[in-house]
């Protein structure tokens, strides 16, 4: 399963090691964890379902328009997009203080994947549409202002985004 945690900014930065790796002012931010249960070994797979997330992100209307209407998407306000991986989206908290990570996939599979997407981005992304990213298992320090608010998960699996 992936974990995608969309929200609509006003402005945001990641810095690894007092390093920036882009400011980005009106967009969104992009938070994706990979969980387990894929084939590791059939990568590829995921590929059309990457896809699919890429075109649902690109097109999601929740920018407002002149009325103040969730209308727009991030290319219709010229947005920027911030991804930034998050294993810790697939912590379990059930037992005890210490979450578990048991359910993340492995972090060369996660990386891959995280890789993959970030390239659909920028594949299927209008020229003028800045996309920026994290760095795959870095610490990062990473300042938004969410604008709404509006956050928004998405959860993916073969069968489709729920």
């Amino acid at each position: 399963m992936l974990r995608f945690v969309l929200q609509r900014v006003s402005c945001a930065e990641v810095v690894i090691n007092e390093l920036s790796c882009g400011k980005m002012l009106q967009g969104i931010v992009i938070f994706l964890g990979v969980g387990r249960g894929f084939n590791e070994n059939e990568r590829s797979a995921l590929q059309p379902v990457l896809e699919k997330c890429a075109d649902k992100v690109l097109g999601l209307r929740i920018f407002s328009d002149s009325q103040g209407k969730m209308n727009l998407s991030v290319k219709d306000v010229a947005g920027g997009l911030y991804i930034v991986s998050q294993f810790t989206l697939f912590a379990d908290c059930k037992k005890g203080s210490r979450p578990g990570f048991s359910a993340a996939a492995s972090p060369d599979f996660a990386r891959g994947i995280y890789e993959d997407f970030l390239k659909i981005l920028k594949m299927r992304s209008p020229a003028d549409l800045q996309i920026y990213s994290g760095e795959f298992a870095a610490d990062m320090k990473v300042s938004l202002l969410n604008d709404g608010p509006v956050t928004l998960i998405l959860e993916v699996d073969l069968g489709g985004i729920r």
